[in-house]
């Protein structure tokens, strides 16, 4: 892919990770003796066209000073917030906009995207004039529950799947376009889950570019797992690819 523009991608990384059910917060986990918050950050910053990431870390976070990231040049810290939003708003306020018109934000708990899913993703962007995120179509039955009790609850309806994604991410949009929807957002008390909440809610346009099922968000203990064995298998595929090179 050829692109003049450089991007940068804002990690919103001040969650605790409570479903993980750690001793620290999930982002500090390790995988092959590397944090989950490095994979994700060093996966995003070996992308070409991605220059620099901003990392958004709680108030008290204790980790990231002892980590290998604390002092790549590359690297731009800021304080997150006490929700996911508040903490790309904040990253996005250490965004140089005349350097970066575009800007990404990827989960800190997703190491595994691949690059060709960036790429796809920046292009679609660029080809548009306008933002998106990666997302994976809905395979699944879909079922509406209601009166949750614990681990059940009781279905009310089935829910067409056909024009049903599951929201990913990085997303990517216009630097000034995401951080003037995500203001409006909270100031008028909108829930925003992701980006493309806020520019939804902005009545703005978004892609959904289709991506691989691999880029996991790591959320519970067996997902561990699941993404140390994605990132195996990437590795060995690009070993792959550099010996037949």
């Amino acid at each position: 892919m050829v692109s003049a523009l450089k991007f940068i991608a804002i990690v919103p990384a001040a969650g605790v990770g409570k479903r993980m059910q750690a001793n620290c917060p999930k982002q500090y986990l390790c995988i092959d003796n590397e944090t989950i918050l490095s994979h994700t950050v060093m996966r995003l910053l070996s992308h070409p066209l991605i220059s620099q990431v901003i990392v958004a870390l709680g108030v008290n976070d204790q980790y990231f000073a002892e980590s290998t990231l604390a002092h790549h040049k590359d690297i731009i810290r800021v304080t997150g917030g006490t929700e996911r939003v508040n903490s790309v708003l904040n990253g996005l306020k250490a965004v140089d906009r005349n350097i970066y018109p575009w800007v990404l934000v990827h989960d800190a708990a997703r190491p595994c995207v691949d690059h060709q899913d960036i790429d796809k993703l920046i292009s679609q962007c660029l080809s548009n004039d306008y933002g998106g995120i990666l997302a994976t179509p809905v395979r699944d039955t879909m079922k509406r529950g209601v009166q949750a009790n614990g681990d059940s609850c009781t279905i009310e309806s089935t829910v067409e799947r056909e024009q049903l994604w599951h929201a990913l991410t990085p997303q990517m949009y216009k630097t000034d376009e995401l951080t003037s929807a995500i203001e409006q957002a909270l100031d008028n008390g909108l829930n925003i889950t992701d980006e493309a909440s806020a520019i939804e809610q902005a009545n703005l346009p978004s892609l959904l570019v289709s991506a691989s099922s691999e880029n996991i968000k790591i959320t519970h203990p067996n997902d561990l797992a699941l993404a140390e064995f994605y990132l195996t298998k990437q590795k060995n595929k690009t070993n792959e690819t550099d010996k037949e090179s």
